[in-house]
């Protein structure tokens, strides 16, 4: 006895299964599904990553660049301490975000004319800094308890942070960074004089079609 498909479908409906014909063609259907999935998912990733690395690429550009400011006017070539800027002879920087400048000569080596930070590991582990200025504070040396002459702008030891720990290259997992100097171009091995820009060691393309190197 012979029967139409459509007849073979409602038996296959009535008797509560499918015929091969349709789970091969669910499992087909399926397939394209998953597969039109997977690069969705790892253009996430990817894209997750990317925006990871920009910012963290950001922070250490901004923490170089904040050492920078607070290394104006210290310690100048030939010195062996930093110079206090204000009205003494020595000009004002005019940035005003610099609230502190670098009192730790011992870090500066003596090619280092630009006052970067002489690695990234200065920046985590953070410089001795005091006030920009005159210290305004004293007292008339005749009260109890009033400061001294001697003791007129004293100060305690400060200790600046610029990075709370090493960053990680989101895209190697690594702390291993490309770094380049002042005295340097973008695809030269670093000279180790100091720090001026950082870069990904990573050899990828990004989504935009540049490769992360480049960012």
């Amino acid at each position: 006895m012979l029967f139409t498909v459509r007849e073979i479908r409602k038996r296959a409906v009535k008797d509560g299964g499918y015929t091969l014909l349709e789970l091969i063609i669910t499992l087909v259907v399926l397939s394209i599904l998953i597969m039109g999935t997977i690069p969705l998912s790892q253009n996430t990733v990817k894209r997750d990553k990317e925006l990871r690395l920009r910012q963290t690429l950001r922070d250490i550009r901004n923490a170089i660049d904040e050492f920078k400011r607070d290394s104006v006017g210290s310690c100048p070539a030939g010195s062996g301490t930093s110079q206090q800027l204000g009205p003494t002879g020595i000009q004002t920087p005019t940035d005003p975000r610099s609230r502190v400048i670098v009192d730790d000569c011992a870090i500066f080596d003596s090619q280092n004319l630009d006052r970067y930070p002489p690695s990234l590991d200065t920046l985590v582990q953070g410089v001795k800094v005091r006030q920009r200025g005159i210290n305004l504070a004293g007292g008339s040396g005749i009260k109890d308890g009033s400061k001294q002459a001697t003791e007129l702008n004293e100060e305690k030891e400060i200790k600046k942070v610029y990075l709370r720990e090493m960053p990680v290259d989101p895209m190697t997992g690594k702390s291993d960074w490309l770094i380049r100097s002042s005295y340097q171009d973008a695809d030269s091995g670093w000279d180790q004089i100091n720090v001026f820009d950082v870069r990904t060691s990573s050899d990828e393309e990004g989504l935009n079609g540049e490769k992360y190197s480049t960012w």
